[in-house]
């Protein structure tokens, strides 16, 4: 239900440092949530 009401499919997001720490998380979860990733 949630995941429906923010929904992110086809959406694109830039995260920097997304090698590790925060930045691989947020990198993981926007992944998760159906964004384009390159």
């Amino acid at each position: 239900m949630i995941e429906e009401l923010f929904s992110l499919k086809g959406e694109t997001a830039v995260v920097t440092g997304a090698g590790r720490g925060i930045g691989e998380g947020i990198a993981k979860v926007l992944a998760a949530a159906a964004l384009a990733s390159l």
